[in-house]
C-alpha cells in the first residue's frame, strides 16, 4: 500500500548574495517585499536544500517526490542528478526518484520566479510570490500502482450522472498493471461496487445541491494482483446536473440557481501565498458568512484542499489558469500544460462547473491572431478532456462587446468597474443593454466588479475615487440592486472577498495593495460592504450598524445606515428611539446631531452599537492623502 511522508520541515534556503537560512515549507521569499509597493519585489532564482535518509521500503517499491506548488519554475536535483523540471507555479507535479535515491540524500530545488516570456503569469494585478509554498511529500508505492506521473493527477477519474432518481457513476482507474475494483460509499455505507470503467448505479442518489445540501459520495479504487491488495486511491464526488441559459441563467438540478458570490486570492499579510489549511478554512468560513453560493478561484489553480472545502460546503466553483492580461506567443505551450494540469488534477470535484480559459487577455491588444487561435485550442482542449463542463472567460472591461475573443467559450463574463475606474454607476445598465442588443444569444455574467474601500477613510459626502468605506458601500448597493433585476446573469463574482497584495499598486494610502476586498488583508476587519452582502445573501439573522469607524463627523444632521436581513429595525440615539422601520436589507434613519451620539440598533433580540462625535472640521485622518495613485497597468 502507498505511504506518504511529509517533507515540509528542515530546508536550507539560499537567496543569491545572502547567507543560507533554515526554513520550513510552505515558504516564500516575497512575503514582505511583495506587499510593500514599488513593484520592486525580488524576482530570480533561489535554492532550497534538504538532506534526508532513505525511507524504509520494500525491494520492489517505487519512490516519488510530490510538490503541491512551487512558484514559478523549478529544477529538482537529487544527489547531483536533475530528476524533474516544471513550469507553472500553482499545480502539483511529481518526480520518480527510485533509481536515484541513496541511503543519505541531498535534494536541491532551484526555484525561479524571474520575468520570462515562456511561463504565465507575467503581467497581472497581483504579486507572483517565489518559493515552495505548498506541501512536499515522499510517496512510496508498490511496483504496480495507480499512476503518479500523468500531469500530477490523482490516478482516478470519476464520471457521475443523474438518471431519474438514481445516479450512475463510472470510475476509471489508471494503473501500470493488475486489476482495479471499485467501491462507492455514502458515508460509511457501501452502495455500489464493480470494476474500473463499469457504469454503476446508485439508487435514489442524493444530489450535490449547492450550499443547502452538498451531498458527497466517495469512490474507492483498489488495485489487486492475484488477490493481493497493492494500492488504493479515493476521491469524493457528487451527483448533480447543471446548465446555463440566456434567459434563466445558471440552472442547478433543474431549477434556476443564480450564482452570486466572490472572487478569491490566496495570499495573506506577511505570509504571502505560503498558507496552511488553517488559513484556507478561515477563508471558507468568511466566504460562507457572506451568504455567497459561488466562488471564482482567481487567477490560477488553488490548493487541492480549498477545492475539497468547496465540495464540502456547496460553493459552485469557477476554476481557471493564469492565462492573463498579456498574450505571450512563446508561452502558448505553457497555457496548454497548465490547463491539462488543472483539469486532470481537479476533475473529480463536484463543486467545479466550468473551466476558465483566460482573464483580461485583450488588455494590451498584441498578437491578436495568435491569441484568438490559442483560445480556440484551449477551448477545444477543455471539451476534449471534459465534455461535461462548460468553458468561460473573463473579458477586460475595455474589450468591446463585439470582440471575437468573447465569442469563443461557451459562456462569457465581464470585468466591469463602471462607477469606479470611470464615473457613472448607471453605465452598468447601459453597457448591459448594449451587450444584449449585440449578443442576445450569449449567456452573460459579471466576473469582476468592485471599488476600493479603506476602513480608515470616511466622508459625509463620499465620492468616486476617495477610497472611503462609504463610497464602496454606495457602489455595492447599486450593483446588488442591479443584479436583483437581472437573475438571468449566469453568475456574478465580486472582486474581491479579501484585500490582496499587488506590489505595483499605490492606491488608498497603502502601497502594494488592492483594497477592493470586503475584508482586510489580515482578515481582521469586515468592512461595511461585507454586511451589505450578508443582508442580501445570508439567512443567518444579524443586524449591523454601519459607520462605526466613522466616529468624528461634521454637520447638524446625523444619518444612520443599518444592514440587516430582518424585516424590522429600530434605532436609538442616546437612549431615545427614532422609531422602527420595516424594510429590506438597508435601513436609513436621520436625526439631529448632538455633541455625542450613542447609537444602538435593534432587530428583535439582535443588537449593535456605536458612537459618533460631532466636530467642527473634517477629521484629516479620514481623508486620503495625495499619492501618485499608481495603477499596476501603468
Amino acid at each position: 500500500m502507498r505511504k506518504y511522508i511529509n517533507m515540509n520541515a528542515d530546508w536550507l534556503f539560499t537567496k543569491p548574495e545572502n547567507e543560507s537560512i533554515a526554513v520550513n515549507v510552505p515558504h516564500t521569499w516575497n512575503n514582505l517585499d511583495g506587499q510593500d509597493g514599488g513593484d520592486d519585489y525580488w524576482r530570480g532564482t533561489c535554492t532550497y536544500e534538504k538532506r534526508f535518509a532513505a525511507p524504509e521500503r520494500g525491494a520492489d517499491e517505487r519512490v516519488f517526490l510530490e510538490f503541491k506548488g512551487v512558484n514559478s519554475s523549478c529544477k529538482v536535483i537529487l544527489n547531483g542528478v536533475e530528476v524533474a523540471s516544471h513550469d507553472g507555479g500553482y499545480s502539483t507535479f511529481r518526480a520518480e526518484i527510485t533509481e536515484q535515491i541513496q541511503e543519505e540524500n541531498t535534494l536541491i530545488l532551484e526555484v525561479d520566479n524571474s520575468k520570462t516570456e515562456k511561463v504565465y503569469p507575467q503581467t497581472a494585478d497581483f504579486t507572483f510570490y517565489g518559493g515552495i509554498y505548498r506541501d512536499v511529500n515522499l510517496v512510496i508505492v508498490p511496483e504496480k500502482h495507480f499512476d503518479l506521473s500523468f500531469y500530477g493527477a490523482p490516478g482516478i477519474k470519476v464520471d457521475a450522472t443523474v438518471v431519474g432518481s438514481d445516479g450512475t457513476v463510472a470510475v476509471t482507474g489508471y494503473a501500470n498493471g493488475g486489476e482495479i475494483a471499485v467501491e462507492i460509499y455514502d458515508g460509511d455505507t457501501l452502495v455500489a461496487e464493480g470494476k474500473s470503467g463499469e457504469t454503476l448505479t446508485v439508487a435514489n442518489a442524493k444530489l450535490w445541491d449547492g450550499i443547502k445540501a452538498p451531498n458527497l459520495y466517495k469512490a474507492v479504487a483498489k488495485l489487486y494482483e492475484g488477490g493481493e491488495l497493492l494500492d488504493e486511491v479515493s476521491a469524493n464526488f457528487g451527483f448533480r446536473t447543471y446548465a446555463i441559459d440566456t434567459k434563466k441563467g445558471f440552472i442547478l438540478n433543474g431549477r434556476p440557481y443564480p450564482l452570486r458570490g466572490v472572487c478569491r486570492h490566496q495570499d495573506r499579510k506577511a505570509i504571502g501565498n505560503a498558507i496552511t489549511r488553517a488559513e484556507h478554512e478561515e477563508d471558507m468560513q468568511l466566504i460562507l458568512e457572506t451568504g455567497a453560493n459561488t466562488v471564482r478561484l482567481a487567477h490560477y489553480q488553488h490548493d487541492d484542499y480549498f477545492y475539497d472545502l468547496c465540495d464540502k460546503y456547496g460553493l459552485v466553483v469557477w476554476a481557471e489558469i493564469p492565462y492573463i492580461s498579456r498574450h505571450m506567443p512563446e508561452a502558448n505551450e505553457n497555457t496548454v500544460s497548465q490547463m491539462k494540469e488543472l483539469i486532470y488534477q481537479q476533475y473529480n470535484h463536484a463543486s467545479i462547473v466550468c473551466w476558465g480559459v483566460s482573464n483580461e487577455i485583450t488588455m494590451f491588444h498584441r498578437h491578436t491572431k495568435d491569441m484568438l487561435a490559442q483560445h480556440k485550442i484551449l477551448n477545444d482542449l477543455c471539451h476534449e478532456i471534459d465534455p461535461a463542463r462548460f468553458t468561460v472567460l473573463a473579458c477586460y472591461a475595455m474589450c468591446a462587446p463585439f470582440n471575437r475573443v468573447g465569442k469563443i467559450t461557451d459562456a462569457v463574463s465581464w470585468n466591469l468597474y463602471l462607477g469606479w475606474y470611470v464615473p457613472g454607476l448607471f453605465l452598468n445598465k447601459v453597457w448591459y443593454w448594449f451587450y444584449r442588443l449585440l449578443n442576445g444569444k450569449r449567456v452573460f455574467g459579471m466576473s469582476e466588479y468592485g471599488a476600493e474601500g479603506m476602513p480608515n477613510l470616511h466622508a459625509v459626502k463620499p465620492k468616486r475615487g476617495d477610497n472611503t468605506e462609504e463610497y464602496q458601500f454606495i457602489y455595492h448597493e447599486y450593483m446588488l440592486k442591479f443584479f436583483e433585476k437581472h437573475p438571468e446573469f449566469w453568475a456574478t463574482h465580486l472582486w474581491n472577498c479579501f484585500d490582496f497584495a499587488a506590489d505595483a499598486r499605490d492606491q488608498g494610502g497603502e502601497p502594494g495593495m488592492n483594497h477592493k476586498g470586503l475584508i482586510t488583508f489580515d482578515r481582521k476587519i469586515k468592512k461595511d460592504s461585507f454586511y451589505l452582502y450578508k443582508a442580501y445573501w445570508s439567512e443567518d439573522p444579524f443586524v449591523h450598524l454601519c459607520g462605526k469607524r466613522f466616529v468624528n463627523r461634521t454637520g447638524n444632521k446625523l444619518e444612520i445606515t443599518v444592514c440587516s436581513n430582518q424585516p424590522e429595525v429600530e434605532v436609538l440615539v442616546n437612549g431615545k428611539s427614532l422609531g422602527t422601520k420595516k424594510g429590506s436589507k438597508v435601513f436609513r434613519f436621520t436625526t439631529t446631531m448632538e455633541a455625542k451620539n450613542e447609537i444602538e440598533v435593534r432587530a428583535g433580540a439582535l443588537t449593535d452599537a456605536g458612537t459618533v462625535i460631532k466636530v467642527e472640521k473634517p477629521d484629516p485622518a479620514y481623508i486620503l492623502k495625495k499619492t501618485n495613485t499608481k495603477n499596476w497597468q501603468k
